[in-house]
């Protein structure tokens, strides 16, 4: 028993630090792909930002939907913030490793963002039932208190979940390669390289990834399927149009976070590989967050109007 745990000990010394292979099997493109990725993060640094600045300042937007907005866009800055510096240093240097701890720190703030962000589109959504669902109550329920406690609720509830995932993937024996296929440290691909069955482990993961992403996700189909159901009964077609395009902005973001992110963590990597896996990482970490403040300005008239009055100044 005591050999066991010591030759554990010996396996996990072993790797003290990750390569994150990243894009170098595109050794001809690290230029272009590091300009790409910084458009992309000034894009979202900008947007996001914007989107903060004018829910803040602008009178006509003090309502709760742009309050979880507003809060929305701060993460979204965040979580972009884990990943994406680190990707433009590998591209910029070519050195690509990464520390032990400062793989586990990645992937536990990566997490934590990801998970409160989940859990904010469920807010949103309930946010949007109880506008359309129940009218006359709404600025009695979701008053200042109840929207601050819904946001500080969204960001405890995710944080326990990742800490444990992440002490769990970085406790187990890590004897082999090195080499990180992907762009940033993720469990699948750090699953991947721990040695000796991790069958448990995966079932763990996917138990946490249930917990922060699927919970919330068909709290989000429940808040919906109400929502539809009341747009159907309004005896306006107008007021159906209305109602309808006041959610469309969330729910497009909804299905480009989510389908992305449940395809990548619950599909099995027999089916699946490290290029796709790649790819639908980028999608809801770097594209998701890129198209945000363009899906909710462009379909959103009050921001239009803010922004004109903004932008000038």
């Amino acid at each position: 028993m005591g050999g066991t745990v010591n030759m554990a000990i010996t396996n996990v010394s072993v790797v003290v630090e990750f390569i994150l292979l990243g894009f170098g099997d595109l050794p001809n493109y690290q230029g272009i792909l590091f300009s790409i990725f910084l458009l992309i993060y000034v894009s979202i640094l900008v947007g996001n930002g914007l989107i903060i600045v004018i829910t803040k300042v602008d009178p006509t937007l003090q309502t709760p939907m742009y309050f979880f907005l507003r809060h929305f866009s701060f993460l979204e800055i965040c979580y972009t913030s884990v990943t994406l510096p680190r990707m433009f240093k590998n591209l910029l240097t070519q050195k690509r490793n990464i520390s032990f701890l400062e793989c586990a720190t990645q992937l536990c703030f990566f997490l934590i963002w990801g998970g409160t962000e989940c859990f904010l589109l469920a807010v949103m959504a309930y946010d949007r039932y109880m506008a359309i669902c129940n009218p006359l109550n709404y600025p009695l329920i979701m008053n200042q208190k109840t929207c601050v406690c819904l946001v500080v609720g969204s960001w405890v509830s995710a944080i326990p979940i990742p800490i444990g995932q992440t002490y769990q993937i970085f406790s187990l024996p890590f004897c082999g390669s090195n080499y990180l296929n992907h762009v940033f440290c993720d469990i699948p691909p750090l699953l991947n390289l721990a040695c000796g069955d991790t069958t448990v482990n995966e079932l763990y993961s996917r138990a946490g990834a249930f917990l922060s992403a699927i919970v919330p996700f068909l709290m989000i189909l429940v808040s919906y399927v109400q929502i539809i159901v009341t747009i159907q009964k309004l005896p306006s077609a107008i007021g159906r149009k209305k109602a309808f395009s006041t959610c469309s902005s969330h729910l497009m973001v909804v299905s480009l976070f989510f389908g992305s992110g449940i395809i990548s963590y619950f599909l099995p990597n027999s089916v699946k590989s490290a290029g796709i896996d790649k790819v639908l990482s980028l999608i809801y970490s770097t594209v998701t967050p890129m198209f945000n403040p363009l899906i909710y300005s462009l379909r959103n008239k009050d921001v239009i109007t803010a922004l004109k009055k903004f932008l000038p100044k």
